[in-house]
């Protein structure tokens, strides 16, 4: 038995309140006792509690009554109520109200000590639970974007007051800018945070395909249909599908979309009933609506419903005060990917980088960034390590070939030659490392 885990008794019967709280610290728990609901609830505001077992009938109560005080003031405790004989109506609707379980007065005492086991299993998950839940919302949350510029600090602020509401959300801003940071950043801090997110890049799905993807499809509706099919709608049912690069959707499609966004519904391939699904939907793009309106392009009337609340994401030169934090926090991540000790910033390094465009944008910097440190010998990141004036915009497969070659060749080294767990660091198969050793010559 774990130590550590504190019952709540709540008895008015001073003799059984006795018995139970020596069986229960013998068995290594912790005690609080009650002889009424008044007292429990005050015990219950001042102390984190893990389990209730709690009578029925109490001098200023019902206790079934109570769970669903207890619930509200500590939603991951579990209660037991004890009923009397005779009096199984109270048990069944203590379940129904939200007690883990419910135990008849006289029943053999050795049966609550298994039940309150099982109830305190059910805590301690919920409770690991919620803490990953809480950590995958940190993660994904506003505290993701790094940056302290006026720039970026008004688009947080809008984006945060946005979030908290159902609105559809367009977001608009060059390659690059952080618009999927922002639109998960947008779900973590919505009342759907703990749905699904969902996200589809419209210029990578072909057109024969992407109806199917979004919507699902029935099995027969097309070559190779052999079973019916969710799509992405579904899948993000409660949650929210982020739509990218929302100006490559065919016009047809637009179409689906706009019905979706007005009613909720929609039709399968293959299928002739509607399908009713509950999906915020926030979209993005680097492309100008209007003028894709103008060319006919992009539907009018989907525009009206997608720009309920727009924002406009800044480009790193709009915002390039906050490329010394952003360097910080990337080279940390870098280093610590590959095992390394954080590696210094060289104060010209950092200035060259301020002075550089980044026409990608962030996306540009991080990918700079992490060829610096792996290319980096020493112990600090010089100017040495970034492309030169004339190199910024060419093709860099060769730069990347070679970087890929150094970062292998590296972690090869702190593995001492062990290729299973290189490929654990590296975050790749084995069998593609294999493959890599031999393209690169290794």
């Amino acid at each position: 038995m774990i130590q550590n885990t504190t019952i709540l008794i709540i008895e008015d019967e001073i003799k059984i309140l006795e018995l139970l709280s020596r069986i229960l610290v013998y068995e290594g728990y912790e005690i609080l006792r009650a002889e009424n609901l008044s007292k429990a609830a005050k015990l219950l505001d001042n102390e984190e509690v893990d389990l209730v077992v709690c009578d029925v009938k109490l001098p200023d109560g019902n206790g079934v009554d109570f769970i669903s005080i207890l619930k509200n003031k500590q939603p991951d405790t579990e209660i037991i109520i004890q009923t009397a004989y005779g009096n199984i109506a109270d048990g069944v609707r203590a379940i129904k109200n939200g007690a883990f379980d419910y135990l008849v007065k006289g029943d053999d005492n050795d049966k609550l000590i298994p039940l309150l086991q099982k109830a305190k299993e059910k805590v301690v998950l919920q409770k690991e639970l919620r803490r990953l839940q809480a950590q995958i919302q940190k993660k994904f949350s506003f505290d993701n974007v790094i940056g302290k510029s006026e720039a970026i600090t008004n688009v947080i602020k809008m984006a945060k007051k946005v979030a908290v509401t159902d609105a559809t959300v367009l977001l608009l801003g060059p390659t690059g800018s952080g618009k999927e940071v922002f639109a998960s950043a947008i779900h973590s801090e919505s009342n759907r945070a703990l749905k699904p997110f969902v996200a589809v890049n419209c210029s990578a799905v072909s057109h024969d395909i992407m109806e199917s993807e979004l919507f699902g499809h029935k099995a027969g509706a097309f070559t190779g249909a052999s079973k019916d099919a969710k799509g992405l709608f579904e899948a993000a049912n409660h949650g929210t599908l982020f739509l990218d690069e929302i100006g490559e959707m065919p016009m047809d499609l637009q179409a689906k979309l706009l019905r979706v966004l007005e009613n909720g519904t929609f039709i399968k391939v293959g299928e002739t009933k509607e399908t009713k699904v509950d999906v915020r939907i926030i979209a993005a793009t680097n492309k100008d609506l209007e003028k894709e309106v103008a060319e006919h392009n992009f539907r009018e009337d989907l525009l009206y419903r997608l720009t309920v609340f727009r924002i406009q994401l800044p480009s790193l030169a709009e915002r390039a005060e906050d490329i010394p934090l952003l360097t910080e926090h990337y080279v940390k991540q870098f280093c610590a990917k590959i095992n390394r000790k954080t590696l210094k910033v060289s104060k010209v390094f950092e200035k060259k980088l301020i002075n550089m465009p980044f026409k990608g944008n962030i996306r540009e910097l991080r990918n700079l960034l992490e060829r610096a440190v792996i290319m980096c010998e020493g112990e600090e990141l010089t100017p040495d390590l970034l492309p030169t004036q004339g190199q910024i915009g060419t093709p860099t497969e060769l730069t990347l070939a070679a970087a890929e070659k150094a970062q292998i060749q590296r972690i090869l080294q702190l593995a001492k030659g062990n290729k299973t767990q290189a490929a654990k660091m590296l975050d790749i198969g084995l069998t593609t490392l294999y493959q890599k050793l031999k393209d690169y010559d290794l």
